[in-house]
């Protein structure tokens, strides 16, 4: 039996060539019908072929783009973080071996995330707890809390505390600086801390120094970090932090991609400010300096945020292209999984690097003076009404 439509043409047994092809075309994919689970698959294996459907399918298509695309030698990879990803290990677990192996070029994090990160550094103790638990208790007894994570109030946190006003108060922090230059400085603090420590590789910061990482935060005044820089200003510190430094900065590293004839593309782990600050590069290129540009090529994101509730969070890459963030030739090439980051980031970078070999380190630290005078150039070339008097 055959039924006909007016617009789509006849559907059924006798169907015209073009409803064929285009039958054709939509059952062209994988067909589900995956093997039994042994228990000895490789992660990689249980990705490929049981991660079939829903979020599931929608991460194995994030780590295939990452592996067969991203990872080209002309494209430059900004990450976010944001969350509490380092408290629960994920820093020393999966940023670092990111970092090292060539797979972020340059990384905007929130400050939670790097104070925490201090804590692996100077070799300070979080433990594995549990929710279910009597929070005034944990306060009377000196313990906080991070949902399942718990640490001493005073051996961890007031004595990161400590060590960190002790870095700050070092001459080579009495000075203006973006947050790059900043967490550079911090980064050498910590791999020393490492080696002293007799530890390898634990924190994300140290990981960053080492490979020439810049890494930014959105918010530094948001964070524990803030707090103690705040309290030295009190005491006459002359560190300050200048965020316009760290605006031009990244929007130097976005444009420097795609002039050189690379590609730009990013992974975003959550949402929020950190989001933002890796996505605004373009709009600060395109709006703001009146560059023409085109938005990132690549784009990936693990979140739990919905879009219908108009966070950021949430907002997809399709609404990214409106505001340029997102090239739209470039829609095909995005990705949005729906899932928890400390359950996708194991499973990514696993795969990511049995997959792919190491990159060469692009250690974009050392070039930001001239990525940042590129830029400088390009904005004037854009601007060509702009008198000598206004360019002072």
């Amino acid at each position: 039996m055959a039924y006909s439509c007016k617009r789509h043409g006849t559907i059924g047994k006798h169907q015209s060539t073009p409803i064929r092809a285009l039958k054709r075309r939509l059952l062209s994919g994988k067909r589900i019908m995956p093997p039994n689970i042994t228990g000895k698959e490789t992660v990689e294996t249980l990705i490929e072929e049981t991660f079939l459907a829903y979020n599931a399918a929608r991460l194995r298509e994030a780590v295939s783009l990452f592996v067969e695309k991203m990872l080209r030698p002309e494209v430059t990879i900004g990450m976010s973080f944001a969350g509490a990803l380092t408290p629960a290990g994920l820093g020393a677990s999966c940023i670092v071996p990111l970092i090292k192996a060539g797979f972020v070029d340059w990384i905007v994090a929130t400050g939670a995330n790097l104070y925490h990160d201090l804590h692996f550094a100077f070799n300070l103790r979080l433990h594995v707890g549990t929710p279910r638990v009597d929070d005034a208790m944990l306060r009377a007894a000196g313990v906080v809390r991070i949902y399942d994570i718990l640490l001493g109030f005073e051996e961890c946190l007031l004595e990161t505390d400590r060590r960190l006003r002790e870095i700050l108060a070092g001459p080579e922090f009495q000075k203006e600086m973006g947050t790059a230059e900043f967490h550079y400085l911090v980064g050498r603090h910590c791999a020393l801390e490492e080696e002293k420590h007799g530890l390898k590789d634990v924190s994300v910061l140290a990981a960053a120094y080492r490979a020439g990482v810049p890494v930014y935060t959105s918010s530094p005044g948001d964070s524990s970090i803030g707090m103690n820089m705040a309290c030295l200003t009190l005491q006459g510190s002359q560190l300050r932090i200048n965020p316009a430094i760290d605006v031009n900065e990244t929007a130097a590293i976005v444009l420097n991609a795609k002039r050189s004839g690379g590609r730009s593309g990013v992974v975003l782990w959550g949402g929020g400010s950190p989001k933002n600050f890796v996505l605004q590069t373009e709009p600060q290129i395109q709006e703001v300096l009146g560059i023409a540009e085109h938005g990132h090529d690549y784009f990936i994101q693990f979140t739990d945020a919905r879009p219908d509730t108009g966070g950021l969070s949430g907002a997809t890459p399709s609404e990214a292209v409106s505001w340029g963030k997102v090239d739209p030739r470039a829609l095909p090439d995005t990705v949005v999984c729906y899932t928890d980051s400390t359950l996708a980031m194991p499973l990514f970078v696993h795969y990511a690097l049995a997959k792919h070999a190491p990159r060469p380190l692009r250690r974009l630290y050392d070039k930001r003076d001239h990525m940042v005078e590129f830029l400088k150039g390009e904005f004037y070339r854009a601007n060509k009404s702009l008198t000598p008097r206004a360019r002072r």
